[in-house]
């Protein structure tokens, strides 16, 4: 077994996790399970062929053994705010970079802030927030800022046909809940601010064939941390179709069904992207299947380019300022397809 290739899959049972172990072999990584629930690790093992090394997150030891010879681990454990610290100390100690898909707001925030200075200390490479929410739209906004070094503000837009929500986001969507003490929350103003009350509804126009929907405007998601953590945006708005919004709210909505060989739902997304400076209006569009299936080949993708020395900085660094993001969302194809509008 080459140790260059063998990747650490935390949390590899779970719905997303059982994708990136998928697309990892696909892309000749030789993917090592580890997680919580060492009886799922075992039978994922079984029928998988692939090494299970069980680690609960409040034991460092275990930790340690099951990030033992590998190149990278990648964090799929959620809530995030329970499952990031221990793994980035861990990967700290193994001198291994960390990747994880966190969807929490605030777990993220706490990635970049008790992280950053020891990250970069010791050359390390943590990213957070790789996946559907956090990694793709900052590397949209990122591709689409071209040679902007500012912009006044960036909106990004997410038409989902719908939202079955897996175990694992309803999760973390809990415990975000409970930080915030039942509060929404925003970017303004170049900080995160906590309002009582509701978000406003308003028409987005996304491009054709979706067109003009009625969406959640403010419904936050990681996009607030990972694009303000390397771009001088004082606004940062991210906005759910109503459908979509009403999914995860509801608590009888299924989880997701497979729908295709590969293990995809029936879902379908577009992100819609704007950049605004000075008057000036910028553009992106991202389409695709499958919110959770995608985070696949985007944190793999990131695995294989630090892996490759293919990163423009260390330490935590979000995807559009560690990677070069037209060229990271090229590779993306077939898996998603993006498009530049002016």
């Amino acid at each position: 077994m080459e140790s260059g290739r063998i990747v650490v899959v935390y949390g590899a049972y779970g719905h997303t996790g059982r994708f990136v172990v998928a697309r990892l072999r696909e892309r000749g990584f030789v993917p090592v399970l580890s997680g919580r629930d060492a009886a799922k690790l075992k039978a994922m093992a079984y029928e998988s062929g692939l090494e299970d090394r069980p680690a609960p997150v409040d034991g460092p030891a275990a930790l340690d053994r099951a990030l033992g010879g590998a190149a990278a681990v990648v964090n799929c454990a959620g809530p995030f705010a329970v499952t990031a610290a221990p793994v980035i100390e861990a990967a700290l100690r193994a001198g291994i970079p960390y990747v994880d898909v966190a969807a929490e707001i605030e777990a993220n925030a706490d990635t970049f802030a008790h992280f950053g200075d020891r990250a970069r200390a010791a050359g390390a490479v943590v990213v957070p927030a790789m996946a559907f929410y956090g990694g793709l739209g900052d590397l949209l906004v990122t591709a689409a800022m071209g040679d902007w070094t500012a912009a006044d503000e960036a909106h990004i837009a997410y038409g989902l046909s719908g939202w079955h929500p897996t175990a694992g986001t309803r999760a973390s969507g809990r415990v975000s809940g409970e930080r915030r003490d039942g509060r929404r929350v925003r970017f303004t103003g170049g900080r995160l601010e906590y309002r009582h009350d509701d978000p406003p509804t308003l028409e987005w126009t996304f491009p054709d064939p979706m067109g003009p929907r009625t969406v959640i405007g403010e419904f936050t998601m990681a996009d607030v941390v990972t694009v303000p953590s390397h771009l001088p945006i004082p606004e940062v708005r991210t906005y759910m179709t109503v459908e979509a919004a009403q999914d995860i709210a509801a608590p009888d909505t299924p989880s997701p069904a497979a729908a295709d060989e590969h293990g995809r739902s029936a879902q379908t997304f577009l992100v819609d992207v704007v950049v605004r400076s000075g008057g000036v209006e910028r553009r992106a569009v991202a389409t695709g299947r499958d919110i959770y299936a995608v985070t696949a080949p985007l944190a793999v993708e990131a695995v294989d380019r630090i892996l490759t020395g293919r990163t423009k900085t260390t330490g935590v660094a979000s995807a559009g300022e560690i990677f070069d993001a037209p060229d990271f969302l090229r590779a993306l194809s077939p898996h998603i397809s993006v498009e530049s509008r002016a």
